[in-house]
């Protein structure tokens, strides 16, 4: 039984600022790649941004220079520093992590149920 849940989305102005969380938790051994994604109604699910267990960083070419990408491994938690954000930037923010179970052997994907961010004046 694993869980992500995704916190830190809300409503800002162009140009603000939010910071997303995302905490796994359950029987879990260890958490591989943790990432980033955001959909809005009629479009796919896009890449945001990704962070290897030992810290290597990538990002989708839109994120580049305005979001961060972070990992806690001893809270088993992800976050996604969002500056300069603007409306294209409204979407649900998904997290996915690669995680091995306690007794397992194999990282699976899960997924988070999303957080809202809404950038409007």
């Amino acid at each position: 039984q694993v869980q992500l849940v995704e916190s830190g989305g809300g409503l800002v102005q162009p140009g603000g600022s939010l910071r997303l969380s995302c905490a796994a938790s359950g029987s879990i051994l260890s958490i591989g790649d943790m990432t980033w994604y955001r959909q809005t109604p009629g479009k796919q699910r896009e890449f945001v941004a990704g962070v290897t267990r030992l810290g290597t960083t990538y990002y989708a070419n839109s994120a580049k220079g305005r979001f961060t990408i972070s990992r806690d491994n001893t809270k088993n938690t992800v976050y996604l520093q969002m500056n300069s954000l603007q409306p294209e930037d409204t979407a649900v923010y998904y997290c996915k992590a690669q995680i091995v179970q306690v007794g397992g052997a194999d990282r699976d994907p899960y997924w988070g149920q999303g957080t809202q961010v809404t950038v409007s004046s």
